[in-house]
């Protein structure tokens, strides 16, 4: 069976995206917990590395904008982004969640007192990146009444949602391996290489979209005087 160029890169993209976690989810050595519990940390991993594929569903990628019309990779961009971002949203709450079926400390005040433990470098970090979410998901939605706000529309607002990106991805890559439960050595490098590699073809792309700055013409010497 001889398969395209596009599905191709449509199976490398679900093996890196959701079988390489998947992979090192099931080869871990963190303690198994109840179904719940374990679903729900799952959803976490995948909104998260979700979110990390957004940086290869951009204008970056070359490769997949001359496989795809760049309409239909701005189309899954735009789904994916923000499914990922209503999970990782929800993922707070989602913690304290099985608390409801447990005995011990209410759910409520197990929210509180986690969101609220400024001690903890994590916890502040993932307070920051939960935040900038909401601002990059917010801006994104209303990105046609921002553009014209921008100085040059819309290369200002590309500049402004890719920084902004960037800056979200470290702080909640830094939680991510601080206190996630299945955030291994493995899971932790699959995460720090996607978010690199990510990082590094936007700059690429902004770098080339950068104005040359025209190299003045010698004066020969026959035009002095």
């Amino acid at each position: 069976m001889n398969l395209s160029a596009r599905t191709y890169t449509f199976l490398a993209t679900l093996a890196v995206f959701i079988g390489l976690p998947l992979l090192f989810y099931a080869l871990g050595d963190t303690p198994r917990r109840s179904v719940l519990k374990e679903a729900l940390s799952l959803l976490t991993l995948l909104a998260f590395v979700l979110m990390l594929g957004q940086f290869f569903l951009a204008r970056s990628n070359l490769t997949l904008l001359s496989l795809f019309k760049p309409p239909q990779v701005q189309k899954v961009h735009k789904y994916i982004a923000y499914s990922a971002i209503t999970a990782i949203f929800l993922h707070p709450a989602l913690i304290v969640l099985p608390r409801y079926l447990e005995g011990g400390v209410r759910p409520w005040d197990a929210f509180v007192t986690m969101i609220t433990d400024f001690d903890s470098l994590g916890i502040v970090l993932g307070l920051v990146a939960w935040v900038l979410m909401l601002v990059l998901g917010g801006t994104a939605y209303f990105r046609k009444r921002l553009i014209p706000r921008f100085a040059n529309r819309y290369r200002g607002w590309r500049y402004f949602h890719g920084g902004l990106a960037v800056v979200f991805t470290v702080l909640a890559l830094w939680h991510s391996i601080e206190l996630g439960r299945h955030t291994d050595v493995a899971m932790s490098a699959l995460f720090v290489t996607l978010a690199l590699v990510g990082f590094g073809m936007l700059a690429r792309m902004y770098l080339a979209a950068m104005p040359k700055t025209p190299r003045s013409t010698p004066v020969s010497k026959g035009a002095q005087t």
